[in-house]
């Protein structure tokens, strides 16, 4: 453990539950554990009193606690000596083991998935968002139910609702499979509203350009300069979790729309990517996708790997992708750069969204990606509307314009469709030809 984490995880005691980390490193899947650090961050992201992070290497998994009794002794008791309140393991418990985990360590018992449930209930803040989150706690914990559901006692669930013959452990699932039902309707309406934004946009003929990637990478920081918004953005594993979306004019390719969507993580629980689906829909529905990753991570190939997979859950893995190495200021002596592949197309570049080192490239790199949504036009200015060449110097390439003996401008312009039936809106402004082609940015 790092002894800036050590210091933070001082900090944090006395804060939240009095908690311990049980690490499970899996021998015969390395890929299978997730990283200890990863582990520790996700804890203190949700505000708990770390005392103690405990390491088990197994080969194999035992079906009644997972680890070997010896462990689950040795475990039980430093939760006693330490009065602990909850202990968390790194992989995912069925749970069978987890409640036979509680009733030896006599304290509550918590896998990865409901600790990332648990994280994601804090920082959901829309009404899509909390509903989101609380459809996946509801999946999650309709499997446990065997060891009761005591949420269920502040809905009064049980008697005056129990049907003939029915258990209570009946009646808990009645009414979890009545709340699963409610919340989907909610959802469903949400979700309708979201389509409408979407056929508008598609309608204007709009650029949609997504941000993913791995959780903590600096999505929101990147958001927050392309847009000039003031989305929250913080050093924390889930920052963002409800997906915002903003116009922007971006230099050399006009107007477009920019989602900042949930981060991804190792191993994200299914009933997380189910119901956060609408979400990442944005993602799916993207010209590009800009995969943020994290330059200064030692682990980004691991993390760019997840995010890939989840991706290709969501079937998005055929938009067109720019990987954005971001946080070089965290790498010495490192300046900004783009990578071109064989045919000379931008797929990487590498910036710092903090400092805005690079940015420049960026934009350079996604006017490349937009280039199909872009138009080669003629255009002429009278000479009340000479103003309107400053505004298409900021959204667009002016190639060419010279002044007639009227003192009418006369533009060979790049810019996108949208933003061109926009121009001609206005007053004094006259198309004189168009040539539609997505070659035409490259000059």
């Amino acid at each position: 453990m790092s002894m800036e984490l050590f210091d933070r995880q001082k900090d944090a005691v006395g804060q939240g539950e009095r908690t311990i980390l049980v690490h499970i490193e899996l021998t015969s899947n390395r890929k299978a554990s997730s990283s200890i650090g990863e582990f520790q961050q996700l804890a203190l992201s949700s505000g708990l009193s770390i005392i103690d992070t405990i390491t088990v290497k197994r080969s194999i998994t035992k079906a009644q606690f997972f680890i070997g009794t010896g462990k689950v002794d040795e475990l039980a008791t430093i939760v006693c000596d330490n009065e602990i309140d909850l202990v968390i393991f790194s992989l995912q418990l069925s749970p069978s083991q987890e409640r036979n985990l509680e009733k030896a360590l006599k304290c509550q018992v918590m896998d990865r998935t409901g600790l990332i449930l648990d994280i994601f209930a804090l920082r959901a803040s829309s009404f899509e968002g909390k509903l989101q989150v609380e459809l996946a706690q509801l999946k999650h914990l309709s499997t446990r139910l065997v060891r009761g559901w005591t949420h269920l006692e502040r809905q009064k669930g049980g008697i005056g609702l129990r049907g003939p013959g029915e258990t209570q452990l009946e009646t808990d699932k009645r009414l979890i499979s009545v709340r699963i039902k409610n919340i989907n309707k909610r959802l469903d309406k949400v979700h309708k509203q979201h389509d409408l934004g979407r056929k508008s946009r598609i309608k204007n003929q709009l650029p949609m350009i997504s941000l993913a990637g791995y959780t903590n990478a600096g999505k929101s920081t990147l958001f927050n300069l392309l847009t000039k918004a003031k989305v929250y953005a913080d050093d924390k594993l889930f920052a963002t979790l409800d997906s915002t979306i903003r116009r922007v004019i971006l230099p050399a390719s006009g107007e477009a729309v920019i989602a900042d969507t949930v981060g991804f993580i190792q191993d994200l629980p299914h009933e997380l990517v189910e119901a956060f689906k609408s979400t990442l829909e944005e993602t799916r529905q993207a010209n590009v996708l800009l995969h943020v990753v994290d330059a200064s991570d030692p682990n980004n190939r691991d993390k760019i790997e997840q995010v890939e997979d989840i991706i290709e859950q969501i079937e998005a893995q055929d938009i067109p992708k720019i990987i954005v190495m971001n946080k070089i200021d965290g790498i010495a002596d490192f300046k900004p750069r783009l990578d071109k592949d064989h045919d000379g197309n931008i797929y990487r570049v590498w910036i710092s969204a903090h400092t805005g080192e690079g940015i420049d490239l960026l934009y350079q790199a996604l006017s490349q990606s937009l280039s199909g949504m872009m138009t080669f036009a003629g255009i002429k200015l009278d000479v009340q509307s000479a103003y309107i060449r400053s505004e298409i110097h900021k959204v667009g390439f002016i190639q060419k314009e010279i002044m007639n003996e009227f003192g009418q401008w006369l533009l060979e312009i790049n810019v996108t469709r949208h933003y061109l039936e926009r121009l001609l809106d206005k007053q004094g402004v006259s198309l004189l030809w168009e040539q539609k082609s997505s070659q035409s940015q490259t000059a």
